[in-house]
């Protein structure tokens, strides 16, 4: 696994199946529907009624939170970023809620179950990681878009920080979001899709289709309010379940010393590199942009970083637990907060864990959805089509998140995926091509249109050629792939920055002037 590994992952776990999806681009024919349809039918017959029952209160809840949002969503900068009308625990919860995902519920259980307790490091770099982006880059971020004529986007914003001629840093950033979402928005949907496989026997397939409608259904209507007041609701969700869940399972076993194992430097430093990811995650930076003011950072950022270490220490809880508990006995090692759930919960309280694992996974793969749509129609389609009125771009932004959906649908159609895995490509991806960018254009005034692509280009590219090698001297190769990516990025941006002439020039008097 990326986060701590003793040989490279092997690459049939990220395998992809040649066949497209039935239901690409979202749209289903007659005889899928039908097949769809009865295929449901006999599944939710054979579901436990408790699991129903939370499922159904979950979505009823989720309903009210869509059509609030819809009434306030009148324009494609409402659809975006809410009109920069977060309050701060909102953004601070959601913030977390849209990060962690099924990550947080499947994959880093998962991956303590099989690893130990050395996993855990992985805490201690997304909580120091997480403080330096809400400290060092969330109060300019928001102060700088809204000066840079109301930018609404990361691309957006990197074009325009730059004073871009050509808006080449935007293309290059949308591309590298929908590639790399295309891979994070396929992990949640096959957490969501093993999550009803593994609890009411639902077919995979049939479980697919039906957590991306439910996730297209509210993102296309609500836009980012939606998607902010349903992750605040879901953060809750899930770090209770987790807490009362990790609970129960210490409470249960007699000791925990078989989940004590020898662990190397590369493995820790691995897992303390996943904070360099809250650098460059779009979804995560944009809470930052629409937070209601920059004087209400420190109040978010204290709800958040409360809310991550109780959560995922939970996680780990849950891990090591069900290893104590079930002795690793387990077919998928992914699914041991779920077989926990049903052996020491009530049927109707494992109804509410079910609903909150579905939580954790709607909540990062709506705004995923959301950041690569917003992108795709703000920094490629409105700068060619630029007499297109605000109805057209609110309804090509909803369409355009049916498109990527599709695309992580594609990839998710492999039911061997593992969630961890390519939660940890996709972030590495993300977390490398724009956290040094990010940090550049709120931090060096120097900063040039040139040197963010390049940077963006090197991160992105060393991310996919490294997760491609493995061994090597000292096993070198094995360090996860977001830290030479990251480095390479910033060093990319600091040397093609510094042989920037005229366009340093005006990329320094653009900083002067946010920061006057």
């Amino acid at each position: 696994m990326p986060g701590i590994r003793s040989s490279n992952p092997s690459k049939a776990s990220l395998a992809r199946s040649t066949k497209p999806p039935a239901f690409f681009g979202g749209f289903i024919d007659a005889n899928l529907a039908s097949k769809l349809a009865s295929r449901l039918r006999r599944n939710i017959a054979i579901g436990e009624t408790a699991v129903a029952t939370g499922f159904v209160a979950y979505l009823a809840v989720i309903a009210v939170i869509a059509g609030y949002a819809l009434t306030r969503t009148k324009t494609a900068g409402d659809y975006a970023i809410g009109g920069r009308s977060l309050p701060p625990s909102v953004a601070g919860l959601s913030a977390g809620a849209s990060d962690m995902s099924g990550w947080l519920l499947l994959g880093l259980p998962g991956a303590v179950f099989v690893a130990g307790v050395g996993e855990a490091w992985i805490i201690l770099g997304l909580a120091c990681g997480a403080w330096g982006s809400w400290r060092l880059v969330a109060p300019r971020l928001r102060a700088f878009t809204e000066r840079l004529d109301g930018a609404v986007t990361l691309p957006q914003f990197f074009s325009r920080r730059v004073a871009s001629r050509t808006g080449l840093p935007g293309i290059v950033a949308t591309l590298l979001i929908l590639f790399f979402f295309a891979i994070y928005t396929a992990a949640s949907f096959v957490a969501g899709a093993r999550l009803f496989e593994s609890t009411i026997g639902m077919d995979y397939e049939v479980a697919l289709a039906i957590g991306i409608a439910v996730v297209l259904a509210y993102t296309m209507l609500g836009g980012f309010l939606a998607v902010s007041w349903t992750d605040f609701f879901q953060a809750l969700l899930m770090m209770a379940a987790l807490v009362v869940v990790a609970a129960l399972a210490f409470a249960n076993v007699p000791s925990l010393a078989g989940t004590v194992r020898p662990i190397g430097l590369i493995a820790v430093v691995s897992a303390l590199a996943w904070g360099l990811g809250y650098f460059g995650q779009p979804h995560f930076l944009a809470r930052f942009m629409a937070i209601n003011r920059v004087a209400s950072v420190p109040h978010a950022r204290r709800v958040n970083l409360v809310w991550m270490v109780v959560a995922s220490t939970a996680a780990v809880g849950v891990g090591l637990g069900g290893e104590a508990y079930f002795g690793g006995t387990l077919d998928d090692p992914e699914t041991v907060f779920i077989a926990l759930s049903t052996e020491l919960l009530a049927p109707w309280m494992a109804g509410i864990v079910v609903a909150g694992i579905l939580a954790a996974v709607m909540s990062t793969v709506d705004s995923q959805l959301l950041v690569a749509s917003t992108a795709l129609v703000e920094d490629v389609v409105r700068p060619v089509w630029r007499r297109l009125d605000e109805r057209w771009m609110l309804t090509l932004s909803r369409a355009s998140v049916v498109v990527v959906a599709a695309v992580g649908a594609w990839i998710a159609m492999d039911p061997a995926s593992r969630v961890f895995e390519l939660a940890a490509y996709a972030w590495a991806g993300l977390g490398a091509s724009f956290g040094p960018a990010a940090l550049a254009c709120v931090l060096w005034r120097r900063t040039t249109e040139a040197g963010l692509v390049a940077g963006m280009l090197t991160g992105g590219i060393v991310t996919i050629v490294w997760k491609g090698l493995g061994g090597g001297p000292w096993n070198i190769f094995d360090l996860y792939e977001i830290v030479p990516a990251f480095a390479a990025g910033g060093l990319a941006i600091a040397l093609v920055s510094h042989f920037g002439g005229d366009a340093a020039t005006r990329a320094t008097a653009i900083f002067d002037r946010l920061t006057a």
